[in-house]
């Protein structure tokens, strides 16, 4: 499959690339770009949820009433999970969410996301560019020069640049990704695809090895 390589004014440059077929042209797998999605999202959380169980709270530990007779559950102190205020029951812990996933799962998993954006047609190469100043005008209207403006876009870049960096990043639908970096969550989360030609020598780089 070949894409036009387009400027920044999104301008046709007259040359192609050919997207490389054993990243965008395999069958995608489902289940691995779950499991990658999940993982992905697992690593994110935090894991710090805490709750107090009855050993853990302060009170009394008298027995309030009689074991049987009172017409409810039975009880003893004040810190019993059947009254209000009391502990709870088996509640949430600090713990570790992430799991492990085999390399090879997440390598196709990231192939069969690119697969799905290039089968939707939505990924726009350009050829490298870098900004002066940092400026989110400038930045707008290179979306808009590239007819991708108002969609969710994910600008992948052969490194960081901090101009590029700092003219998106008050921009909601916009997230800027290094070809190292890619994830299937990022490429399947976008609307839109934009990789400079360095992103893309990388990735190709990257999801070959």
């Amino acid at each position: 499959m070949e894409i036009s390589v387009l400027n920044k004014k999104g301008e046709d440059t007259g040359r192609k690339v050919t997207l490389n077929e054993t990243i965008f042209s395999i069958e995608p797998n489902d289940h691995a770009i779950y499991l990658d999605v999940k993982q992905y999202l697992a690593n994110q959380r935090q894991g710090t949820a805490k709750a107090k169980e009855r050993s853990e709270l302060s009170g009394s530990t008298r027995k309030l009433g009689r074991q049987k007779g009172g017409g409810g559950a039975r009880r003893g102190d004040i810190n019993s999970p059947v009254l209000v205020g009391g502990a709870r029951v088996f509640g949430p812990k600090p713990r570790d969410y992430s799991f492990k996933l085999n390399k090879k799962v997440k390598l196709l998993a990231r192939k069969s996301a690119l697969t799905y954006k290039a089968q939707e047609e939505a990924i726009v190469v350009v050829e490298d560019f870098t900004f002066e100043a940092p400026k989110t005008k400038e930045f707008i209207s290179l979306t808009e020069n590239l007819k991708v403006a108002g969609k969710k876009l994910l600008l992948v870049l052969p490194s960081m640049d901090k101009n590029i960096y700092l003219s998106a990043r008050n921009l909601q639908a916009t997230t800027l990704i290094t070809a190292s970096k890619l994830n299937t969550y990022s490429v399947m989360d976008a609307g839109v695809m934009v990789l400079t030609e360095s992103a893309l020598a990388q990735v190709n780089e990257v999801l070959t090895k």
